[in-house]
């Protein structure tokens, strides 16, 4: 029975049927239009309120994650429900009216009275269903039924297409009457239903002053049986389902197939319903929120009595509206016959059917109809209403009973203005704002209190197009106050200016064309334009905006034009302007003539015989010849320059005049305009392909315009990097998307604004760690500012998720333009890629497209990326650096052959061919417009949602499994790593047995340093040899796919595991991204994830398990580890300890727990380090547990270092020790040697040589006992890079290079790019100390190269904060210095570099440094207070070393400025100070002592403190000698001889070095000694005061 059922139901018939009622479906198909029925019957009006308040909470709602789908659930149960209970009672559903339905029980009339008593047992049993049923959080049901009785006409009218029917009569007027009587689940009989029912069974309660009545109960008497009584009516229903389909709802769901009835049937249906049955797609998949234009058209009629008489004017109308709606693929929705009138409700943008400009459509087509129905006879009053926003379009009602319909407060609003202002078209606001229609084809009404409608906003009458246009009207407005700087357009206008230069050299015409898309600012160019031109004397600049309707008015922008050249613009009244028109035609025109101008200027001038006697045509040829004579004229008194906006809309006449004057009169047009629609005209190609005409294609705007855009519209001196990545992202460059998106932001309340603080007084806190970040441009400043010496700044309200934002209802509309104009199949395409992410690959789009092959696809996917609906990209590399910059895409073309025709834009097969090669090339590919993939993605259904995302995820598995990533978190990857350590239960799974281990090798006692360098050398050369010979030995680590796999697999993978709310799978994937982009350098990118992390966490309800407690722990030492990078050492200590509480492990807060700690944890090392490393066996979750306490541990102890508080070294000791423990504890060798190597380094920086000496020792003798291969490589490429690390840091240059060399050997084989780069700029600075020219270039090159191709920004900050040093110390030119500057100033809000505290520290303070010796003291201010804010974010680092470093000589030249100027006061003493401070920090290495205390001695010698200076300069360069620090030791030397001299103080000096610094090339090529080129240091000056010596 159940297989029978659904075989039915399949049928497409049935599913047609299931849109209509049985009166059509059972009902004469006879061919006459109007066709009228006459029959009697009970009516029910049921109006259910509360879902229009719903549909706007959801149209209105802040995030995609709620959408149609629970909408049509919540509509569906309450709706189903009542539709059950009428098709049970016999009733059929004749009509949904939104969140209304009007049902029949056709019956004869001596039927009625027992009918009637059935029809009220149903409406009290629907209000019994609201009683029980549980009501959705927030949504207030109400029902109210109305029921009337008596004598009903059916009108069936249409055309060859579309059929339509509505129900008529005194009956149907009473059951509206009495639904709008009725209270809250009340029941209202209309008088005639009143008079025609049994009033014994029916208990009822009187309305005062009118004769319906409310019903109370049923009052059957006791022996009155119901199902009898209910069965025997139920006999008189010619369609009831009996008998055997009695388990039927609806007979009309056992329809056979029957192509004839299928035939009549469709035509009463809509096209895009017909469309969804034969795709056989689900009911919900057209059910969307979506912006709409309704149109609602009401007819009042002279007489109302008989169907028969108004059927012709409905007939007639109703064709009329369709063929207007046709045109531009508006609806009808509805027609139904309520308070003595028709009302049509129209819709147009439903889905598939979106076209451009549907606002303006709208409201032609309502003029229109309004025209031709008040000519209809019969037809007394239209009143028309138009409104647009987001609706709700879907299918509402039962399985087996419902309809296509529209729910929303614009729906209403559109209704209620039609019945509250008759007799006009009235419009909403936003229909107003989004017509592009002129101000004057529109009238404000007065407001009017409407029922249903809190605050519709201002009314508008459209007045059409019969008004008279006023001149003056049409001129350019700016929407921006003055002074808004014209933001990423400066080619543009230098363009115009040097045209216009050429057009006053040259005199003749020029015609000057700026084409691009709505919204990217063309008016904006203009109205500068205007600006411009209108500054120079002798000239005039006219200066008009056209709209759409300008296209259909003839010889309109010439009429606009010379009113403005004749002044008649500011002419108050049609006399004036006809005076002033006889004063300056009276020369050039005979007087018969003037009434030439009367349709033109709108003026009165009496018709002469010769001028009625003349054709149009001629008369169009005497009005061109006088405007071009007052045009010669003109031009010789004062130079024309003619500004036309939206010059697309220019009318063929127009068109065909301005081709004339370029050629006749010397005359500067310039133009703006979007691609034209169809093909231009003749005469619009021959000026675009004019010898004069320039045609320039208008580019988007670049990210840092965007943000200067962002912060001068919302005046605020910084916005948080979030809000910038959102908007730079969304807007892609397009300033109308940049102010769409901004207003939907502010729609929805999430910015706040605040006074600005300045960093020192900020609280730093977790969730302001990165606030604030980006600032606009240093000239927008001015623009930022609310009122002198008042900034404010943006913030975004907590816990906001921009990326989930639903887009606004503008921008979406123009996505669903673009999509409904594509195949269906298409349209598949895109949104199935939507399901996958911004970013997606050609694989995994395959996998999850229905029934697609591969060639298909790619066919679809070349046709969509030439559609700029994708861009594709050959690798991760290629999409990161369009994501830097956006397209430019400004092209000057001359004699513009750039304009195609629509055959023309289509593909040939020789560019598909090409298209789809270069898709097949390119597996990776992105959406053009992140709007377009948000605004697919909203389409789908909750349910066809996670079956994708299902797939997808499954797919994102298999690919993590099958290609073996390593994973950074992974519990499993701890566990393979025990194996690997021989933790198993097998004897034959250890991976070293002790037959394999190696004899233990030991180091010999008493040996050299020399002996001991061999053996290290000697060593790490047999193990690069070894890897050069036996490659399958080498596992290689993570290419620079690294980033790639993160985009396309793993964090898509967490994307999906979130929406199928798989939280805790998620949150893993979540940390793995954060961790992998930490690993990147990015650390602003793992800030954000921990973030997404941060918020699955809170949802996860086991807290006690193990895996989440470990992921709290990995939670907090990853924000520790940001927090650190950052600088931020407070932070990074109290995220470190919450992890380490996690885990069990607590760190001291006291001296006495720390002193007991200490004892405790020195007992635990002996006993460790006594272990043989073989012993014991550690299940994976404590080797887990014990790797991330290490992790923790080890950034503790550099924290702890950093402060100068004695008792902190204790801290720090240990913090080391219990990191040397843990790692111990994990019998790993990778962790071991790491723990090692981090005691050694710590040891060496406070001092203690015998302990650092040792574990370097064991680091040697670990290594040594290892087999050169597999994992064991990549320990020993660790090794050699950290030891060459330290032993840069503690002035050990020689090997520190050497150390260096082969690491980077050793890295370069295992294809490691993140270690790779660092072994390669730490080499350039021991290479730079050592004076080794030669091979720190070659070094340089191998760095730029790598920076170059895979565009690494780090590395190319690294190489120019190194070709500033050698600029600075060595004295020649590697990069110039304008090479270099250029770099900063195009990446210094690189979000890599902004939030890693050294690079850009060291970079800007080299440049201050430059200027500060050529006395720029303007620029040295500047660069310095950049560099100032990154000294606060102290690291323990060789890079933040290295920038401070930088930065302190800044200060000291700076001193040396003060003191000349007499300002220095306690400058020096503080300076001297923060020097101090710097040496006696733990974590400094001695390498920088040589350059900290020269500048302490120069700063003594600028004090007058000449001992101490002899001290410090004698201390540098012992220091230096015994580093073989050369570089410092020359320069200590040629200061020492300076300062000790009695030489006269040159002014120049360094002025004159720098203008003769040689390049490298001249030195390479012998030109140039490099004895002398190390002369070319800056000497600083002692001679301010008398030489203390």
């Amino acid at each position: 029975m159940n297989a029978r059922r659904a075989e039915l139901q399949d049928r497409a018939i049935v599913k047609i049927a299931a849109h209509l009622p049985d009166l059509i479906v059972y009902g004469d198909f006879s061919p006459e239009r109007p066709s009228v029925k006459c029959f009697d019957g009970v009516l029910m009006f049921v109006d259910i309120s509360g879902f229009t308040a719903m549909t706007e909470k959801f149209s209105t709602a802040m995030y995609m994650d709620r959408g149609a789908e629970q909408l049509v659930e919540i509509l569906n149960y309450y709706i189903s429900a009542i539709v059950e209970k009428v098709l049970i009672f016999g009733g059929d559903i004749l009509k949904f009216a939104g969140d209304a339905l009007l049902a029949l029980w056709k019956v004869e009339r001596k039927q009625l009275k027992n009918i009637i008593t059935v029809v009220i047992k149903c409406s009290l049993e629907i209000h019994g269903l609201f009683e029980a049923k549980e009501v959705e959080e927030g949504l207030d049901i109400r029902v109210k039924i109305g029921l009337a009785a008596g004598h009903i006409t059916m009108l069936v009218f249409g055309d060859d297409t579309r059929n339509y029917f509505l129900v008529t009569g005194q009956a149907v007027d009473d059951v509206r009457l009495a639904q709008n009587m009725a209270q809250m689940n009340d029941v209202i009989l209309s008088p005639n239903c009143w008079q025609l029912c049994d009033r014994n069974m029916i208990e009822i309660e009187r309305i005062p002053d009118q004769r319906a009545v409310k019903v109370s109960f049923l009052k059957p008497p006791p022996t009155f049986n119901f199902d009898e009584f209910f069965n025997k009516c139920m006999a008189f229903m010619d369609y009831y389902p009996s008998g055997d389909h009695k388990n039927f709802l609806r007979l009309a769901c056992m329809l056979e197939s029957d192509p004839d009835l299928e035939l009549s049937l469709q035509k009463y249906v809509m096209e895009i319903i017909l469309k969804q049955i034969d795709d056989k797609q689900l009911r919900g998949y057209l059910s969307e929120l979506r912006p709409v234009t309704i149109v609602f058209v009401n007819l009042m009629f002279k007489e109302q009595d008989k169907a028969e008489v108004i059927g012709s004017a409905i007939q007639a109308a109703c064709v009329h509206i369709t063929s207007v709606l046709k045109v531009f693929r508006g609806q009808i929705n509805k027609v139904f016959m309520f308070d003595k009138g028709c009302s049509f409700l129209c819709v147009f943008g439903f889905p598939g059917e979106k076209v451009p400009d549907e606002i303006t459509h709208a409201l032609e087509s309502a003029v229109d109809i309004f025209d031709f129905c008040s000519q209809v006879h019969k037809i007394r009053t239209v009143s028309i209403g138009v409104a647009s926003g987001i609706v709700f379009c879907g299918i509402v009602g039962h399985t087996v009973r419902h309809e296509y319909t529209v729910i929303g407060q614009k729906v209403n609003i559109a209704a209620r203005m039609m019945m509250y202002y008759p007799g006009i078209v009235t419009c909403d606001s936003v229909t107003y704002d989004g017509s592009n229609l002129p101000a004057y084809f529109f009238k404000e009404l007065p407001k009017k209190v409407m029922k249903g409608v809190a605050d519709a906003g201002p009314v508008y009458q459209c007045l059409g197009l019969n008004e008279k246009v006023m001149f003056g009207m049409a001129c350019l407005i700016c929407n921006r106050s003055e002074g808004y700087p014209l933001l990423g357009r400066v080619r543009e206008i230098d363009y115009f200016t040097s045209a216009m230069e050429d057009f006053l050299i040259r005199s003749c015409s020029r015609v000057l064309m700026f084409e691009g898309l709505p919204g990217y600012g063309k008016s904006q160019i203009l109205m500068k334009i205007k600006c411009l031109a209108s500054e120079p004397e002798n000239h005039r600049a006219i200066a008009i905006a056209l709209t759409k309707i300008s296209f259909h008015q003839n010889f309109y922008t010439i009429q606009i034009f010379m009113a403005n050249v004749l002044g008649l613009d500011t002419c108050k009244h049609y006399k004036e302007r006809q005076t002033s028109l006889q004063n300056k035609v009276k020369m050039l025109l005979d007087d018969k003539f003037h009434c030439l101008l009367n349709d033109i200027f709108h003026v009165q001038f009496p018709v002469s015989r010769e001028m009625s006697k003349m054709s149009p045509l001629r008369k169009q040829k005497q009005l061109e010849a006088l405007f071009m004579k007052i045009l010669e004229k003109t031009v010789r008194e004062e130079r024309i320059i003619f500004i036309i906006d939206e010059a697309q809309f220019v009318d063929g006449t127009s068109w065909a005049f301005i081709e004339k004057l370029i050629r006749s009169v010397p005359i500067f047009i310039i133009m703006s305009l979007s691609p034209f629609p169809d093909i231009p005209c003749a005469a619009a190609s021959a000026i675009m392909k004019n010898r004069n005409t320039t045609y320039i294609t208008l580019g988007t705007m670049q990210p840092q315009e965007i943000r200067d855009k962002v912060c001068v519209d919302l005046s605020v001196s910084s916005i948080p990097r979030e809000l910038d990545l959102y908007l730079v992202e969304g807007s892609c460059g397009i300033p109308f998307y940049c102010e769409e998106l901004l207003k939907n932001l502010d729609h929805h309340k999430v910015l706040l604004f605040q006074q600005a603080e300045t960093e020192e007084k900020t609280n730093v806190t977790w969730s302001n760690l990165f606030k604030n970040s980006v600032r606009p441009t240093e000239d927008m400043e001015p623009y930022t500012n609310i009122s002198e010496g008042r900034k404010e700044v943006c913030y975004l309200v907590s816990g906001v998720r921009l990326k989930n934002l639903s887009p606004p209802a503008s921008l979406k509309e123009i996505s669903l333009v673009q999509l409904d104009s594509m195949s269906l199949s298409h349209q598949m395409l895109v949104r199935c890629a939507a399901i996958i992410g911004l970013t997606f690959t050609t694989e995994l789009l395959f996998e999850i497209l229905p029934c697609w092959n591969m060639k298909t696809m790619i066919k679809a996917l070349a046709t969509l990326v030439k559609s700029n609906v994708f861009d594709c990209f050959r690798s991760s590399k290629d999409l990161q650096l369009a994501l830097k910059q956006n397209v430019t895409t400004f092209e000057v073309h001359y004699r513009s052959m750039s304009l195609k025709s629509n055959e023309g834009l289509a593909l040939s097969e020789e560019e598909l061919r090409e298209m789809e090669g270069e898709v097949i090339e390119c597996h990776m590919l992105r959406f053009c417009r992140p709007i377009m993939q948000k605004t697919a993605y909203e389409l789908w259904l909750k349910d066809q949602k996670k079956v994708l995302h299902l797939k997808c995820a499954h797919c994102a598995s298999l690919f993590i499994a099958r290609n073996k990533l390593p994973t950074l978190l992974d519990i499993r990857t701890v566990k393979n790593m025990a194996k690997s350590q021989g933790y198993q239960n097998t004897e034959e799974e250890v991976s070293f047995s002790k037959s394999e281990l190696p004899k233990k090798y030991k180091f010999p006692e008493n040996r050299s340093d020399a002996e001991t360098r061999n053996i290290i050398l000697h060593f790490f050369d047999n193990v690069i040899a070894k890897m050069e010979s036996s490659q399958d030995d080498i596992i290689p680590l993570e290419s620079c796919q690294c980033e790639e796999l993160l985009q396309i697999v793993i964090l898509p993978l967490a994307q999906h595991l979130v929406a199928l709310e798989e939280n805790n799978k998620a949150l893993y994937y979540f940390l793995e991204v954060a961790s992998a982009y930490l690993i990147l350098g990015d650390n602003y990118k793992a800030y954000m994830y921990l973030d997404e992390g941060e918020r699955l966490l809170k949802t996860l309800t086991n807290e006690h398990s193990w895996s989440q407690t470990f992921e709290h722990a990995t939670f907090y030492s990853l924000k520790g580890q940001v927090c650190f990078n950052m600088g931020q050492m407070v932070l990074a200590k109290k995220m470190l300890k919450k992890a380490l509480k996690f885990l069990n492990r607590m760190f001291p807060s006291n001296v006495i727990t720390l002193i007991f700690q200490m004892h405790v944890e020195k007992n635990r090392l002996s006993h460790l380090m006594a272990l043989h490393p073989q012993e014991g066996s550690l299940p994976g979750k404590k080797l887990a547990q014990l790797h991330l306490q290490a992790s923790c541990f080890s950034l503790l102890w550099k924290i702890y270092s950093l402060n100068l508080f004695f008792h902190y070294k204790y801290y720090g000791q240990l913090a080391a020790m219990m990191q040397m423990n843990a790692s111990l504890e994990t019998q790993n060798n990778f962790q071991i040697i790491k723990a090692f190597l981090d005691y050694s380094l710590y040891h060496h920086l406070t001092g203690y040589q015998g302990v650092w000496f040792k574990y370097e020792t064991l680091v040697m003798e670990q290594l040594l006992n290892l087999p050169v291969k597999g994992e064991a490589i990549k320990i020993m490429a660790y090794a050699a890079d950290t030891l060459g690390h330290i032993k840069l840091l503690m002035g050990h240059l020689d090997l520190a290079i050497e150390l260096g060399f082969r690491a980077y050997k050793m890295w370069s084989l295992l294809q490691n790019p993140n270690k790779y780069h660092m072994v390669l700029c730490r080499l350039s600075k021991s290479l730079f100390l050592k004076s080794r020219y030669k091979q720190l270039i070659q070094v340089l090159e191998l760095l730029w190269d790598f920076s170059v191709t895979e565009e690494h920004i780090f590395s190319k900050a690294f190489f120019y904060f190194v070709c500033l040093d050698i600029m600075l110390y060595s004295g020649f030119i590697y990069r110039t210095f304008e090479e270099c500057l250029e770099f900063v100033h195009n990446n210094e809000d690189n979000r890599i570099l902004k939030f890693q505290s050294g690079l850009l520290l060291g970079l800007y303070s080299c440049i201050a440094v430059w200027y500060a010796r050529l006395q720029q003291w303007h620029d040295f201010d500047r660069f310095s207070n950049k560099a100032k804010t990154f000294v606060a974010r102290r690291t323990p680092t060789f890079l933040y070393y290295e920038g401070i470093s930088r930065y302190m000589e800044g200060q000291v030249l700076h001193l040396q400025k003060q003191i000349e100027e007499r300002k220095a006061q306690n400058s020096g003493v503080k300076l001297l100070k923060a020097l101090e401070s710097l040496v006696a920090e733990d974590t400094i290495g001695p390498v920088f002592y040589p350059r900290l205390y020269h500048l302490m001695a120069y700063v003594y010698i600028l004090m007058g403190d000449g001992h101490s200076c002899d001290f410090f300069l004698n201390t540098a360069l012992e220091l230096s000698e015994t580093q073989g620090n050369l570089l410092e030791k020359c320069w200590l030397s040629m200061s020492k001889e300076w300062w000790y001299s009695a030489s006269e103080f040159m002014g120049d000096h360094w002025l004159q070095t720098v203008l003769s610094l040689p390049t490298w090339d001249q030195i390479a090529s012998g030109n140039i000694a490099l004895q002398d080129v190390q002369r070319n240091k800056f000497l600083m000056r002692v001679n301010i005061l008398d030489n203390p010596f």
